[in-house]
């Protein structure tokens, strides 16, 4: 049951949190050091992927990366010599290695080099009537089709495997959401913003479920479907905004601004 005043708080909070002052302090801040749009995508979806633990250390790795890329991703990405990949075999965070970034550059120069968008990556078994689940299970196996380690395997989820896609649902929330204040980037058509599902955390599930949003008690995928499905009651055409909202209470909870 999600209980009175839940929507009355959401919006209050997206209030405070949902404008551009988010961004300084926020992963998304990489992807906005980019104006063209498949630089956006390859330093967006990097940066979502990496973006676990405190989110200063997120934001200086994925800078070290951009750096490392010459502060041109897509240029790089197609164009670079096996020299250029040296620095990222030492490149580490947390769980990530230089042996994972290596395969990002593979699968990247792969991709790049037959298609525009990193969107159409996303859209196999999508239409008007699903959410973006059965298109992130088509990238998962789009993404581990080249040779690749075993190991890369854990740094991109999927619905299939009961995952929440934490990383994978907020960086295409990045991509779909047209926002008016200028946070997410709004870069891709084809997807709506209505068939995103809510990035969905420890701390995100923690604070849904004392709102009523959540029943689940694990934080997987059908959680993260329960709690967009409540979301829609409150915005049918962009329930994921309140993602901003949700944050910002886990944020207050915690009272830790550095963790996501």
């Amino acid at each position: 049951m999600i209980y009175a005043g839940v929507k009355e708080l959401l919006d209050e909070k997206l209030e405070e949190y949902h404008h551009a002052g988010f961004i300084e302090n926020d992963p998304v801040a990489i992807p906005h050091m980019f104006s063209k749009k498949q630089d956006i995508e390859i330093a967006g979806f990097w940066t979502a992927i990496l973006a676990w633990g405190k989110r200063k250390i997120i934001i200086d790795k994925a800078k070290e990366l951009v750096r490392m890329m010459d502060g041109a991703p897509h240029d790089f990405i197609l164009n670079h010599s096996e020299n250029d990949l040296r620095p990222f075999s030492k490149f580490r965070h947390r769980t990530f290695n230089g042996e994972d970034a290596l395969y990002f550059i593979h699968f990247f120069r792969h991709y790049y080099s037959h298609r525009d968008s990193l969107e159409a990556a996303f859209l196999e078994g999508v239409d008007p009537s699903t959410t973006v689940g059965p298109g992130i299970n088509g990238f998962y196996r789009l993404f581990l089709s080249l040779d690749h380690p075993q190991r890369t395997q854990k740094h991109v989820s999927c619905p299939g495997r009961k995952s929440a896609c934490k990383r994978i649902n907020m960086f295409l929330r990045w991509m779909v959401r047209d926002d008016d204040k200028g946070v997410d980037f709004g870069l891709w058509r084809r997807l709506k913003p209505a068939q995103l599902i809510c990035p969905c955390d420890v701390h995100v599930g923690r604070v849904a479920r004392s709102l009523g949003l959540i029943s689940r008690k694990q934080t997987d995928w059908a959680a993260a479907e329960e709690l967009t499905a409540n979301l829609r009651r409150f915005d049918a055409n962009d329930p994921v905004k309140y993602d901003y909202a949700l944050f910002s209470l886990g944020v207050e909870e915690s009272g830790e601004l550095a963790k996501r």
